[in-house]
């Protein structure tokens, strides 16, 4: 009979199945049923809420209340497994009220208890607490200890909630040992799973996860396909807290593809909220402008107010991150709706202090102010003092704009007086820059620069990136500021050179350093080099992230926040960043290095000098505003020239890339208009060599250059800069660096000048000739190992890369513009990423991406160039050469075979490539095809 009413065959419905069968036993057919609701809801709660329909349907039919309320409860636990709360006490209710009238104080406490968590979920703890109490004195009287057991999960639910963490382990913990004699499956899920939570509360990570993943396990070994989601779910938001951003976007992607499978909406949902913060910290605004709006939309429907109107909230971070300003501030708008009318006290005025900067980005000041003083008063009595003094420096920012220097002055000191008791390096930094452009404009240039000092040190002391921006809208937008504005004074003082070119050096090397920090990249236990040390720093720097995330969780909780929790929180912040520290001064800088730090080193002009060439000059630019620089170092001399404007050099890098592109265009049209295409080009290869050379060309001396751009001069193909009668590569051999000091540590760096050659290839439709050049290379490199295709993967780099001499991946590139951590390369069925790359060893003495782009780079705000120049020198790479642009098949093959060859017969690699250019220029004229390759680090 079950099987007929639950088979899609059978036409016949419940009610005429109860009148066609008056001697079935109806009462224990509901009872089975509602059974089977309990353990389908685990597998698919569509299906599970389906068996309770039919269930009521059939108890409506023989009119047995007892056997209505059953069905009332089960489809009461299969609307909660689908996250219709409300609907759900509806249907506990509807259920407690027929068992009391009927009678049975079992049933009605079994449907108290299972009232519980809906209650919860909507915020109703009295009425929670008063269920459970109920049910609390009816099995205690008819001695039902494993019901009892079950009814603790739910007490301790409520205990936790309300903060009561030590009573809601010890509800935990007596339900544990209980379920473990009845060896009751779903209840040992939920007790380890909610155990684990309760620890997360009470700071202690390692028994969390511990417990988290026995959850899991059992969970699977039980088939319990939805709770392995969440216990997925849970791993991740684990590693999310603790700054492992890698491993928690892996795991969050599993468990959302795992609660799509299971149609389970709310966990979708919580995915894609957890996903789109992580990716606004990466600042990988499309990923979270992607998946923001679309958890708002899944808890809407569910009729979770607060976290729609936090997903909200992130859609509007996302699209001002990408410059939307309108529709950030109208997503801005809708959220901080929702929290007022979810009674949330923090969010309203955080959104507003979002809405000013956003504001006042866009010029929109007096409305900026509004808002801004708005947010400072609500923060200024709040448990948020860091937002009370983000707030303030913000209308410091505005009145310095309106140049309202005493109001700047006084909003500035106003803030640096906060931050005495606040410990917060971030802000202090902020604080001290803006102070440094206060006493600037006032023409106070002494006290300027020792505000400027004083923000130096602090930048320099947060290298280990110990805490993000305070707002996922970067607040200090430009952290190359403070270096621009000491570099601007210095040149101003008598015998400055040399102090300016030293903050020229810091600037660009922390930059370097910095990205080498990003949250993305967590070394792990297997980590090469772990002493003790270096395991203690890496784990203070987890609790830290920790900690961090704990802490601003609590000051933005849908409930009232605990004042008490806070402080508890912020001081075991502070006891690990006084251990932090003291490790750190302890480590050497490998250990530092190791553990994910870098140490905040410099290298002295005198090291630089002794890592060039007798005959080469070093050529490092370095932008104040609009104003271009060229610092010219020798063996023997330090020279500073202003030579440009930077808005000049961009028109025209614009117009040459213009003309670069035009090579994607039909051949036809290449052929056609050649000689016109070369003219332009050329032309403004002249124009970049009159900006840039040509006001210090005399001081331009030996035979090797190395050029170090600085922002968009790195997209510059110095070495085709043309003065009119000859290209630049024509008189110098030319390389690159990201920075001086990396020069000099390339120099250092310690490679393999022995072992095989390993060539890899991927060819496909667009670049045929790659097989052709992998099998020339074959015989001109010595111990040559070649993989093509298929072949060419991820494992054989990772076995062969270590003991190279050289490398060589013809191969495309893929550079990502908004976030160059995810730039990759393909290889054989798969794409190497930068972050990847950070996880390589590949101390080759010189590494050869021949594809399309591999040298592109991203220039950010307040960052030098980012891209997969820095993972390969990070990998351990010696010496690179990359492509500035898409590069022209055949002519790549050709000059790679000419550059080899080159280097084979002796010449440097700086020499080599000079000789393959002009080799390959008699067949190729056009720059586009002999000049995309630069030579990145020991020349």
């Amino acid at each position: 009979m079950i099987a007929r009413l639950l088979g899609p065959g059978d036409s016949s419905t419940p009610c005429e199945l109860v009148a066609h069968n008056p001697s079935v036993d109806w009462d224990q057919i509901v009872t089975t049923l509602t059974d089977r609701v309990r353990q389908e809801v685990h597998i698919n709660a569509a299906n599970a809420e389906r068996i309770a329909d039919i269930a009521i349907n059939v108890a409506e039919t023989t009119g047995g209340q007892i056997a209505l309320a059953k069905g009332f409860r089960a489809k009461a636990n299969a609307l909660y497994t689908l996250d219709q709360h409300a609907s759900a006490i509806a249907m506990h209710e509807r259920a407690a009220a027929l068992f009391e009238s009927g009678g049975d104080q079992y049933e009605l406490a079994r449907t108290l208890s299972g009232s519980i968590q809906p209650l919860l979920l909507l915020g109703r703890y009295e009425e929670a607490l008063k269920a459970g109490e109920h049910a609390s004195a009816i099995f205690a009287a008819q001695g039902n200890n494993w019901r009892l057991a079950r009814l603790q999960i739910n007490i301790g639910n409520i205990y936790h909630r309300q903060d009561r963490f030590t009573d809601a382990l010890a509800c935990y913990q007596r339900a544990y040992n209980e379920l473990l004699l009845h060896d009751d499956s779903e209840g040992l899920a939920a007790v380890l799973s909610n155990l684990s939570l309760c620890y997360i509360s009470l700071n202690e990570f390692a028994k969390s996860l511990e417990l988290h993943a026995q959850a899991r396990r059992h969970c699977e070994q039980k088939g319990m396909p939805v709770l392995v989601a969440y216990a997925d779910y849970n791993i991740a938001y684990l590693y999310f807290l603790r700054g492992e951003y890698g491993r928690a976007i892996k795991m969050l992607r599993e468990a959302a593809a795992s609660a799509k499978a299971a149609d389970d909406a709310y966990q979708m949902a919580l995915c894609n909220l957890d996903l789109s913060e992580i990716y606004l910290e990466l600042n990988l605004s499309s990923e979270a402008a992607e998946l923001a709006p679309a958890a708002h939309q899944a808890f809407q429907q569910l009729g979770f107010g607060y976290e729609a109107a936090k997903a909200l909230a992130f859609a509007a971070m996302a699209a001002s991150q990408q410059g939307q300003a309108f529709e950030g501030l109208r997503l801005f708008a809708q959220a901080r709706e929702i929290f007022i009318a979810e009674k949330n006290l923090a969010w309203p005025s955080l959104i507003d202090l979002y809405r000013a900067l956003v504001l006042f980005n866009e010029g929109r000041l007096f409305e900026a102010r509004t808002l801004s003083q708005s947010a400072r008063e609500f923060f200024s009595t709040s448990m948020m003092r860091n937002k009370a003094v983000l707030a303030e420096l913000l209308l410091a920012r505005i009145e310095l704009r309106l140049n309202n220097h005493s109001a700047a002055r006084a909003h500035c000191d106003s803030a640096l007086q906060q931050l005495k008791v606040l410990e917060t390096p971030v802000l202090a930094c902020q604080a001290e820059f803006l102070s440094g452009k206060i006493e600037q404009a006032l023409g106070q240039d002494d006290r300027a620069y020792e505000s400027y000092c004083r923000a130096r040190s602090v930048l320099e002391m947060l290298r280990g990136n110990l805490r993000g921006e305070e707002l996922k809208i970067a607040f200090f937008h430009d952290k190359l500021e403070v270096y621009e504005n000491l570099i601007d004074l210095c040149l101003r003082r008598p015998a400055g050179i040399e102090e300016a070119f030293s903050y020229v050096e810091q600037a660009k090397s922390r930059s370097l350093m910095d990205l080498l920090l990003q949250p993305m990249h967590v070394p792990s236990e297997a980590d090469a080099g772990q002493s003790e040390l270096v395991r203690s720093i890496r784990n203070l720097r987890e609790e830290l992230n920790w900690y961090y995330n704990l802490i601003e969780r609590e000051q933005l909780r849908p409930e009232a926040p605990s004042r008490e929790r806070i402080q508890e929180l912020e001081q075991h912040a502070r006891e690990r960043e006084r251990d932090l520290l003291r490790a750190a001064q302890e480590a050497t800088s490998t250990e530092m290095n190791h553990a994910g730090l870098q140490a905040p080193t410099s290298i002295s002009l005198e090291h630089i000098r002794a890592a060039l060439p007798a005959d080469a000059a070093l050529v490092e630019y370095f932008t104040l505003q609009d104003r271009v620089l060229a610092c010219i170092l020798t063996r023997n001399d330090l020279q500073v020239f202003p030579v440009t404007l930077q808005s000049r050099v961009q028109k025209t890098l614009q117009m040459l890339q213009f003309q670069f592109s035009k090579f994607r265009l039909d051949p036809r049209y290449v052929s056609t208009f050649q000689e016109s295409m070369m003219q332009s080009t050329q032309a403004h290869l002249k124009t970049l060599y009159q900006e840039l050379i040509a006001p210090m060309e005399n001081s331009l001396k030996g035979a090797h250059l190395v050029f170090v751009p600085h922002g968009l001069l790195h997209y510059v193909p110095f070495h085709a800069l043309h003065d009119g009668q000859s290209y630049l590569i024509d008189r110098f051999s030319i390389s690159y660096a990201p920075s001086a000091s990396v020069y000099t540590l390339c120099q250092q760096k310690p490679a393999n000048t022995s072992g095989e050659s390993l060539i890899m290839g991927i060819p496909d439709t667009q670049a045929p000739s790659i097989a052709e050049e992998v099998d020339a290379l074959k015989s001109i490199l010595p111990e040559a190992k070649a993989f093509v295709g298929s072949n060419a993967t991820e494992e054989i780099l990772k076995a062969h890369g270590p003991a190279s001499r050289i490398v060589h991946i013809a191969t495309h590139g893929y550079f990502r513009q908004d976030n160059p951590m995810f730039s990759s390369i393909r290889l054989g069925g798969s794409y190497l990423s930068l972050y990847d790359l950070y996880h390589l060893k590949l101390p080759a003495e010189l590494v050869t991406l021949s594809g399309c782009a591999t040298g592109l780079n991203v220039v950010r705000p307040g960052d030098e160039v980012v891209g997969l120049v820095r993972g390969l020198l990070e990998a351990g790479a010696q010496s690179l050469v990359l492509s500035l642009w898409d590069v022209h098949d055949r002519s790549t093959k050709d000059f790679m075979i000419a550059f080899y060859t080159q280097l084979q017969q002796g010449h440097s690699k700086a020499g080599a490539l000079q000789r393959a250019m002009v080799e390959v220029r008699q067949n190729y004229p056009h720059p586009y095809y002999w000049a995309p390759f630069t030579l990145i680090g020991k020349g």
